[in-house]
């Protein structure tokens, strides 16, 4: 009986074989990695926005604390966007003609809101609650980053879920005092785990990793 394949056939079909596992697996590597890459998540790319509002000159500049135009964050699970009301208690007597401002004017005018673009936009099946991080001593620039220093604001984490889980794993990590949260330049001391530790325990922080946290 002649013979109709050579005595390399069975290594060379083994070769393939893994071959093509092997490349399903970059394949599917590659794929975890693009959706977790800044590329995809737009971690650190400026919003345009209807109005080029600058962190950097209202925060950094003049000083304004988070909390003046984000009334709600510290009670309520939504952080607001400001209205423009809040716009215009300094706007109506600085900058009153620059055209870069109308949108406000018109808005403050007729009532209709600014349609802002979201920055740290995340999906519905995610909650959220701005109020309970703010309490437990999670810092706004752990989240949001040195937004004091953005004059257009970016998103600064990836908000995917392994990052929300690392935190939820090891709060001691990131949490600071209560006094420390709005403050833009505060940075972790040296003994950060002694410190989070403690607060972990005094602010009754619990590692809440189960789905039910977030996805409800």
């Amino acid at each position: 009986m002649p013979q109709y394949f050579s005595k390399n056939a069975n290594t060379f079909a083994k070769l393939s074989i893994f071959g093509v596992v092997f490349l399903l697996a970059v394949v599917l590597w590659a794929g975890a990695m693009i959706v977790r890459s800044p590329y995809e998540t737009m971690q650190n790319v400026p919003r345009e926005q209807p109005v080029p509002f600058s962190h950097e000159h209202h925060v950094g500049g003049l000083g304004i604390d988070c909390r003046y135009c984000h009334i709600n964050v510290e009670t309520s699970s939504y952080a607001n966007i400001p209205a423009t009301k809040i716009c215009m208690n300094c706007h109506q007597q600085l900058w009153t003609v620059s055209p870069t401002l109308e949108p406000v004017r018109e808005s403050y005018r007729t009532g209709k809101s600014i349609e802002w673009t979201r920055v740290n936009d995340l999906p519905e099946y995610v909650y959220f609650n701005h109020s309970i991080h703010v309490h437990k001593g999670v810092g706004c620039s752990t989240c949001h980053g040195r937004v004091d220093k953005m004059p257009l604001t970016w998103q600064a984490q990836p908000l995917t879920m392994q990052w929300c889980l690392d935190c939820h794993r090891h709060p001691e990590r990131y949490v600071r005092p209560r006094e420390q949260v709005f403050n833009m330049s505060y940075a972790p001391p040296a003994d950060q785990i002694a410190l989070g530790k403690r607060l972990v325990s005094e602010y009754h922080i619990q590692s809440l990793v189960s789905c039910s946290t977030c996805h409800r």
